[in-house]
C-alpha cells in the first residue's frame, strides 16, 4: 500500500510520481484508507477523495488483503460478490 502523501512533497511532486507508477503498473488499484474501499483508478467516487485519505495498490489480490472492500460504483459485480459474503 502507497499512501499519496508519501509520493511527494508538493501537489506537483506527488502527481508527477503517481504518473510514473501508473505508467510502469507498480499501481492500478486506488483506495480509501479511512473507509477501507478499493476501486479503479477512474472511478468518478475515487477522484473525489482528499489526498490524504488516498492509497494506491499495485492490484485487487493486495487491497483485499490489507481488508479493503470493492466500491459498489466502479467494482459492482465484485461488491455484489463481497456483499454476499457479509451476511
Amino acid at each position: 500500500m502507497i499512501r499519496h502523501t508519501d509520493l511527494g512533497t508538493t501537489p506537483f511532486a506527488q502527481l508527477r510520481a503517481l504518473g510514473k507508477l501508473v505508467k510502469s503498473k507498480a499501481i492500478t488499484i486506488g483506495g480509501h484508507r479511512p473507509g477501507k474501499i478499493y476501486g479503479l483508478l477512474t472511478c468518478r467516487s475515487g477522484k473525489r477523495i482528499k489526498s490524504a485519505n488516498r492509497v494506491f495498490f499495485r492490484d485487487e489480490t493486495e487491497a483485499i488483503s490489507q481488508g479493503f472492500r470493492p466500491c459498489a460504483v466502479c467494482l459492482p459485480i465484485a461488491y455484489k460478490a463481497w456483499k454476499q459474503t457479509q451476511r
